[in-house]
């Protein structure tokens, strides 16, 4: 039984290279926006930070591609992804007083997840085609897309980025802060501390205990960006 009252014992729930995704991903977008919209008083026409920022970000992504395979139980993509239907009825049993509790992601939040994951590969493999500032700025393989497709694949990036993902951000923020306040599951403090409250949850028996993770993690950094740095150099594309 779920006792959000509860202060021990606690029981891992996310590993640690998991959570600096977590939160490694928030301060690059943050900062995409920021060097975006203050790119003048960077005294950066060219959007070179901008840039740079939406390169990490593209190689923060395929590492989480990778790590939803090769990571602990709980975080790959066989765990959580369970698809629309699942969603609503976990959605259903949240909002007729029955719900389940999972360590990891639960079927709604796991839909978010593949949407902020989708978004934000789309978003960033646009801005590798992208022209921006007047044509001053343009994305490294930008010459594969020739100014009349450049302009569209740029207002698509703009377009999915704001709006599009700060609305999915804002709605995963909310439904955060409403189970911690109203169903008092802290899964913010769980995203910090790794750890939530003991309890009967469905998907336990998945486990977040791998061999060596963050030695594995590291490992699947490096090819992360062996694959997208290298990828547009082996393009003949330029770096900012």
């Amino acid at each position: 039984m779920f006792d959000p009252a509860t202060t021990s014992p606690k029981v891992p729930a996310w590993d640690l290279p998991t959570r600096v995704f977590h939160w490694t991903l928030v301060l690059l977008i943050a900062s995409a926006w920021a060097t975006f919209e203050f790119s003048e008083d960077l005294d950066d026409p060219r959007l070179v930070f901008h840039r740079w920022n939406g390169l990490a970000l593209l190689t923060l992504i395929v590492w989480r591609i990778l790590w939803g395979f090769a990571g602990p139980p709980n975080v790959r993509f066989t765990s959580f992804v369970r698809g629309p239907t699942a969603a609503l009825q976990y959605a259903r049993d949240l909002a007729t007083g029955t719900p389940r509790h999972f360590l990891g992601h639960n079927p709604a939040g796991g839909l978010v997840v593949v949407v902020l994951i989708g978004l934000v590969a789309t978003i960033g493999t646009l801005g590798l085609f992208a022209l921006e500032h007047n044509d001053n700025a343009t994305g490294p393989l930008y010459k594969y897309a020739g100014e009349a497709w450049a302009k569209v694949f740029t207002s698509w990036h703009r377009f999915l980025f704001e709006p599009v993902l700060l609305i999915v951000i804002a709605i995963h923020i909310a439904a955060n802060i409403l189970y911690g306040v109203v169903k008092k599951e802290p899964l913010i403090p769980a995203m910090i501390t790794g750890q939530k409250p003991a309890a009967a949850y469905e998907d336990a028996k998945d486990g977040i205990t791998i061999a060596h993770p963050v030695r594995r993690a590291l490992a699947l950094l490096a090819i992360s960006a062996v694959m997208v740095f290298g990828g547009i150099l082996a393009l003949g594309g330029k770096l900012p």
